[in-house]
């Protein structure tokens, strides 16, 4: 099964590549061929979703490495501003849609709580695999992600106390406090923290590749903090990445990419393995999903466009088109929402579905609106 995941993957990667089209959308197409809606080789299992847990992990832990902490701070403000913006336009975007569709109120609260993050996961692997990390609309990317990783976890515990008849409102200030105060805490002094704590072991460790174990520990750590603190686990894995991208050497940027290169393949064809073609039989939710789609790109090209339109109109559609992909955090509101019975199945079918199609459009999209990045200013 992994030789067929993993080696399908790569194949189809570069057949895209050859094509001069992202390697990761045919990755993710892959998942789709081989999964139950057409070949049916390969179905989601416990096993490919912990790899792909792992390579999502791993993903955010590389692309924190290759952006300063300090970088990432002077665009939080306006990161925060795209977020917000964003989460908001496509949340009231998603809950008017679905009102109109004629669905019970509470399912369209639940989906439209579904679609307001984006996933960091997809847009990360986008801008790495086009090297535009250390574009500034990049930075506001994944540092607006993050955040919108938080608003979406915020808004999955007002919404799951409101599915269960009552608001607790200390339990949502709550993980909301806590949320805000981890990301915060671990972006503004991770990366000096490291750099006082990290060299004291360095200095006395005798095992080969000591400094990656090292690096290692703190990406599992961060991430079951992450956790606790009642954000996703890959947020961790982002800010210990972060925490380490001024002080980690060259060798633990090349083993975290070696690894990076092993298990984002299961990430990515996970993806396309939950999506269900039998979806397109009706034509009445092929409209609702066509629809759906056509709300998510719209609203974060204009609610996130508005929040970076103060660096120029260039970037503004930089960071919207980069801000389209939902993935984690959609995928378990959506399977909350479907477990609570809440969201019937149809409609988790379009969340997918949505899901799936935004992160395949994700890197044609970048590279329709970076196409002209010889032509910005370097970046801060």
């Amino acid at each position: 099964m992994l030789l067929v995941v993993f080696g399908s993957a790569k194949l189809m990667a570069e057949v895209f590549e050859r094509l001069r089209q992202p390697g990761i959308v045919g990755e993710i197409i892959s998942g789709v061929l081989l999964g139950p809606s057409v070949l049916g080789w390969i179905a989601p299992n416990d096993l490919l979703k912990a790899l792909a847990d792992l390579g999502v992990m791993f993903l955010l832990f590389h692309a924190g490495l290759q952006v300063k902490a300090s970088a990432l701070l002077r665009v939080g403000g306006t990161a925060t501003l795209v977020a917000a913006l964003g989460a908001g336009a496509t949340f009231f975007g998603g809950l008017g849609i679905l009102l109109l569709w004629g669905s019970p109120r509470m399912e369209a609260i639940f989906v439209g709580a579904a679609l307001v993050s984006t996933s960091v996961g997809i847009t990360a692997s986008a801008l790495s695999a086009r090297g535009l990390l250390h574009e500034v609309a990049s930075k506001i990317i994944l540092a607006a992600a993050v955040i919108d990783d938080v608003i979406g976890l915020i808004v999955l515990a007002l919404v799951s106390s409101m599915a269960r008849g009552h608001i607790n409102v200390l339990d949502v200030a709550l993980t909301a406090g806590l949320a805000a105060a981890f990301t915060v805490v671990v972006a503004k002094w991770g990366a000096t923290a490291a750099d006082r704590v990290l060299p004291y072991f360095h200095s006395r460790a005798q095992a080969e590749e000591a400094e990656f174990h090292v690096a290692l520990v703190l990406l599992f750590a961060l991430s079951a903090l992450a956790l606790y603190a009642g954000v996703a686990a890959i947020v961790g894995a982002f800010l210990a990445g972060l925490a380490l991208s001024e002080t980690a050497d060259n060798r633990v940027r090349d083993l975290s990419r070696g690894v990076t290169e092993l298990l984002v393949p299961f990430f990515l064809v996970g993806i396309g393995l939950r999506l269900d073609l039998a979806l397109f039989r009706s034509k009445s939710v092929i409209g609702l999903a066509v629809l759906i789609l056509a709300m998510v790109i719209v609203t974060k090209l204009v609610g996130c466009g508005l929040g970076a339109l103060s660096l120029g109109w260039r970037n503004a559609l930089k960071v919207g088109l980069g801000m389209v992909p939902r993935g984690e955090v959609t995928m378990v509101i959506a399977q909350m929402g479907l477990s609570m019975a809440i969201i019937r199945p149809e409609m988790y079918g379009v969340v997918v579905f949505m899901a799936v199609a935004s992160a395949l459009l994700t890197p044609l999209l970048l590279k329709i609106a970076f196409r002209h990045r010889a032509l910005e200013p370097a970046p801060v």
